[in-house]
């Protein structure tokens, strides 16, 4: 069985960060694990307190799992602290990591704000060069490109940048804001346009993290980057098309919905 390792925040409701990563890898049939660096508390309708590990309990983490089962791929999500960020990455170039897709987290869907303000250049210096691709989304784009985002074409420019800048493919995610949802993947010095279709759909808490979790499935199963970033896309638009609603706020995805309950109960 292939593995995968998450490092990011706990979400006590469920619907993202390391609940929604389980999930997600569990349904494309990759053993996951975890590394913890934060707990909130928090729900469908906003994000109500952080607390952070300390960096060597991170570390110690970190210590664990690549010590006993080697994880074939890791997904990075939330990282609120630079001193968080430099431990991670220190671990990662230690244990020589692989496939690693960084979802640069900064504001949760509810706009809580999950990263501190000089934690950013932090990230793009450490965590960046180590990573296969990162999947930032346009306002986080615009954020580390510097470039505002009002079309295509500035989507083209600002995932450029950030390739030549980081040295590491980028997966720029559309949205409603400019083009429903198709997305721009920049790598290898090349602009590939991935459609997708939109999905009238108010809850999509947890949608960012799903898909970069997705997309470090496929890789831990040995699929192309370009390949796992299809299919990742395929899975999102399928929890969201289940059309789950829970919540009194942008409730979860339904991660299981390819999985029949039926097979479990007698």
């Amino acid at each position: 069985m292939k593995t995968a390792l998450t490092i990011a925040g706990s979400d006590s409701s469920g619907g993202a960060g390391i609940q929604a990563d389980i999930k997600t890898m569990t349904a494309h049939g990759v053993y996951a694990m975890s590394a913890i660096a934060a707990l909130t508390a928090q729900n469908t309708t906003g994000v109500y307190d952080i607390m952070e590990v300390t960096p060597e309990f991170l570390a110690r983490q970190l210590d664990c799992i690549f010590t006993d089962i080697y994880p074939d791929a890791v997904k990075i999500g939330m990282l609120s602290s630079r001193e968080i960020m430099k431990t991670t990455a220190d671990k990662l170039r230690s244990y020589q990591a692989k496939h690693i897709v960084l979802d640069p987290v900064m504001v949760a869907t509810s706009g809580s704000r999950l990263m501190r303000e000089d934690a950013a250049e932090t990230m793009i210096a450490e965590l960046f060069p180590l990573a296969e691709v990162i999947t930032p989304n346009i306002p986080e784009t615009e954020i580390l490109s510097g470039i505002a985002i009002h079309d295509a074409a500035d989507m083209e420019k600002a995932a450029s940048l950030l390739y030549e800048r980081c040295h590491c493919a980028v997966l720029c995610k559309g949205g409603h804001r400019v083009n429903d949802a198709n997305d721009l993947l920049f790598a290898d010095g090349q602009a590939i346009w991935l459609r997708g279709r939109r999905i009238d759909n108010p809850n999509t808490h947890g949608t960012g993290c799903t898909l970069s979790s997705a997309i470090a499935s496929n890789l831990a199963l040995g699929v192309d980057l370009v390949t796992a970033v299809r299919n990742a896309k395929e899975y999102l638009s399928g929890a969201l098309e289940a059309q789950l609603n829970l919540g009194q706020g942008s409730g979860p995805l339904n991660h299981a919905y390819a999985i029949r309950p039926s097979l479990f109960i007698k």
